[in-house]
């Protein structure tokens, strides 16, 4: 990977992820300017338990995911932990960066001796799945329930 450096993400890192996450679901509405503010600074202050894992190349972020450590009072009081939003670049997909970013996460998710780690996906393409099933997750390890509320 070519000038690539996998890093936690910085504060001035907003407008750069901002610009990446209409690759992950081209139909979601864009922020409200004011209220992306607000959520990004409420992320960068819940550290360390949210980390933004960004894969940045050239200048532009062109890859992400985050992590949230769960504090937790079963398996000997270890935290969990949950990714979301993995998202790569539509111009810079199969170049390994989405696994990059997993992988930087499952390091930083094990050095905070999380006990599991999980990842949910909504898509249902076959790529997609061995994706994760390359980075190190099993497929039908537990049964994933959600309720939106949009």
């Amino acid at each position: 990977m070519a000038m690539t450096v996998i890093r936690s993400a910085m504060p001035g890192d907003l407008p750069g992820l901002l610009a990446l996450y209409p690759h992950l679901n081209p139909g979601d509405p864009a922020p409200d300017p004011a209220r992306a503010e607000a959520a990004w600074g409420e992320m960068l202050a819940a550290s360390p338990l949210v980390t933004v894992i960004v894969a940045e190349r050239y200048g532009d972020i062109v890859a992400s995911c985050i992590l949230i450590r769960v504090p937790n009072l079963t398996v000997g009081a270890r935290p969990y932990a949950v990714i979301e939003n993995v998202v790569t670049h539509a111009a810079h997909r199969c170049e390994g960066l989405g696994q990059a970013v997993l992988a930087a996460a499952l390091e930083a998710a094990w050095a905070a001796n999380c006990y599991k780690v999980s990842l949910a996906t909504g898509s249902h393409q076959e790529s997609t799945l061995r994706f994760y099933e390359k980075a190190g997750f099993t497929r039908n390890a537990k049964t994933f329930f959600e309720v939106r509320r949009i």
